[in-house]
């Protein structure tokens, strides 16, 4: 029964932060002058609007996964290479947001209670916590589709643009097989590479919470 449960955090855990990562895209696109996340059904908190099938799956399976991407049309942005880096950084920045704010139930609510509810909505909001860090650290990462790429193609500019065509079609079959195969190698790649720095953004909010 505690496995289940604790499965059900995860799985919950992962609802929150894919819906308001997708969510901050959706509006942060809005507010740049984009609509279509928001005519697409996005610009919403409903986690089976940014559900992706494959990412779904993954999660049951390997315990990691992703959210649908958001649409976004840079011909109705003002500055497309700019916005496209602000509305990509805007989901890691909510889940950074998202993880501020749970700390402080965390740490000042839930210790005032007992018992088998208050047991399961701390687990929840540990793993919501920290899975909001592992998202908005992972999805910093400059490598397409993550949301840093956008901003590593801010960096190159147009006239590095055979660049970043190359890496927009490359880089997501090089990060996925990196996952898919670092899990059934138990070879942990991501988890070394993004470890580090997880702990010590949440370390920081745990401190300042």
């Amino acid at each position: 029964m505690e496995l289940i449960l604790e499965f059900l955090a995860i799985v919950l855990a992962f609802f929150v932060a894919i819906s308001v990562h997708e969510c901050a895209h959706a509006a942060a696109a809005y507010a740049l002058g984009d609509p279509t996340a928001k005519f697409a059904g996005r610009l919403t908190l409903n986690p089976l609007k940014h559900l992706d099938p494959l990412g779904t799956i993954l999660l049951f399976l390997v315990r990691f996964g992703w959210g649908k991407p958001v649409p976004v049309n840079p011909r109705n942005l003002a500055h497309p290479l700019r916005d496209q880096a602000l509305i990509s950084l805007a989901g890691p920045l909510s889940n950074l947001v998202t993880a501020a704010i749970l700390v402080i139930p965390m740490k000042h609510i839930l210790p005032l209670f007992s018992g088998p509810l208050t047991d399961f909505l701390t687990t929840f909001l540990a793993f919501t916590i920290s899975l909001n860090i592992v998202l908005m650290i992972f999805n910093l990462i400059p490598i397409p589709p993550l949301d840093g790429s956008k901003v590593l193609f801010l960096v190159l500019g147009h006239r590095l643009a055979n660049v970043s065509e190359w890496l927009e079609v490359n880089g997501p079959i090089a990060l996925f097989s990196v996952i898919i195969f670092s899990n059934f190698l138990n070879i942990p790649l991501l988890q070394y590479l993004i470890a580090k720095p997880v702990d010590f953004v949440l370390t920081l909010l745990y401190l300042a919470g």
